[in-house]
């Protein structure tokens, strides 16, 4: 088994966020999803987040991934104010900087491991190897003689493993993962978060969701949530 602790964090933030909220209205009601939340990830550190459903953890995850906009505060992400660029800025920054790992899959049933590894770089139009990229990724997770199957010939870890794939066939600077192993029986889940653990010891920075106390030990530290809060020592910062 791979050492719980990857590889040595640097000192360089690549994600800082500044008293960052995020506000839902739903009619006369405002849900506070997010309240306030500051923290710093540095280069090639692997941090969780856990807390109760309802926390914050999926809210302040998707706002870390481009995929949606605070109420107010300040996210930089490698040294940019992420509120200041455009739409499509956003957009590219999801695409080239970012991968994503969800616990359901995101895999599209009818075509291939190859092709769904693939789509990524495809989003980006001329781009150049394609099949040889994506294959090197279904390579590195331990699936390159399974290219040509479909998602329902996978099993769940498999299918997983391509979803990782997918998440580093451009090279991300960051991986987020949304409960990565918890579809995923605990034998399944270890080599999910073994895998993890390698891409993190090779310089990747992760940022995970998870509910399991033992999955988090894999990290380098775990960051609490309640309420909407990222809590230090239990007291909401």
């Amino acid at each position: 088994m791979i050492s719980p602790k990857g590889g040595q964090p640097r000192s360089d933030p690549v994600i800082e966020t500044r008293s960052l909220s995020r506000v839902y209205s739903m009619g006369s009601i405002e849900v506070h999803a997010l309240r306030d939340a500051s923290l710093r990830v540095n280069q090639s550190e692997f941090v969780t987040l856990m807390g109760s459903s309802g926390s914050g953890k999926s809210t302040l995850l998707h706002l870390l991934g481009c995929l949606d906009e605070p109420t107010s505060g300040s996210y930089i992400l490698e040294g940019r104010t992420v509120e200041r660029l455009t739409r499509n800025q956003r957009a590219r920054v999801r695409n080239e900087r970012i991968g994503f790992v969800f616990q359901i899959f995101n895999l599209l049933a009818r075509v291939s491991a190859l092709e769904n590894v693939s789509l990524p770089l495809l989003y980006r139009g001329r781009q150049k190897h394609v099949k040889e990229r994506a294959a090197a990724a279904l390579e590195r997770v331990g699936l390159d003689k399974r290219a040509q199957h479909k998602p329902v010939e996978l099993s769940g870890g498999e299918q997983q493993r391509v979803a990782i794939a997918r998440a580093i066939v451009s090279n991300p600077a960051i991986i987020l993962a949304d409960e990565p192993t918890g579809n995923l029986d605990s034998r399944t889940g270890d080599e999910i978060m073994e895998l993890l653990t390698e891409l993190n010891q090779e310089g990747s920075t992760i940022l995970m969701v998870t509910h399991d106390p033992e999955i988090a030990t894999y990290a380098h530290r775990t960051l609490h949530m309640q309420d909407g809060h990222i809590l230090n020592d239990g007291v909401a910062q």
